[in-house]
């Protein structure tokens, strides 16, 4: 069941619900309309140890401060015109990334909205046919999966846009939850 996350994340949040709801915190501060961003996650003790550079550069250096136990580092953008399956099947992550994440910003119909879709229409065609719908809804979606198989994922409407409204909860994005899911597979 999704839940409405408050101003920063449950106090019984896990560990990849605090990396999701960090990653969605850092998109907003970017504003709307950008280009899709991938993050490895990495176990934030793992790289004070072995990183330790790295972990300074990211303040995550003293030992005695409260930080999350996952790390998300933004990747380089992905190719522009590359379609985001595509750009997924080319990733192979380093044993040290412990899970990864996405952000990608569409636009969303709601289920009611289904029945209207005409019938034959190409990709092209469906997407600008959506882009004109009066009940569209812009939304960005942050996903994360672990190698373990742990996913969470946060929703934040563009309309609604406050921390105070975004959804979260594992299965909200299953398609993309499961292209991230890959690319950990060998």
């Amino acid at each position: 069941m999704p839940n409405v996350s408050p101003a920063g994340p449950p106090m019984a949040a896990s560990p990849l619900t605090v990396a999701v709801l960090e990653i969605d915190a850092y998109a907003s501060t970017l504003g709307w309309d950008r280009p899709a961003r991938l993050f490895a996650l990495v176990d934030t003790d793992r790289l004070r140890s072995q990183e330790p550079g790295l972990a300074s550069q990211l303040g995550l250096d003293d030992p005695g401060s409260s930080v999350a136990a996952l790390t998300p580092i933004e990747q380089d953008e992905l190719p522009p015109g590359t379609a985001l399956d595509e750009f997924l099947a080319t990733i192979a992550w380093p044993d040290a990334v412990v899970g990864c994440a996405m952000t990608v910003e569409r636009l969303m119909l709601p289920p009611s909205a289904e029945a209207s879709v005409p019938e034959g229409l190409s990709d092209k065609q469906l997407t600008q046919w959506v882009a004109k719908h009066p009940d569209r809804q812009e939304v960005r979606m942050t996903v994360a999966v672990l190698r373990d198989g742990a996913r969470e994922s946060a929703v934040r409407l563009r309309e609604k846009d406050s921390p105070t409204e975004v959804l979260t909860g594992a299965g909200l994005v299953p398609g993309l939850a499961e292209a991230l899911a890959a690319t950990f597979e060998s």
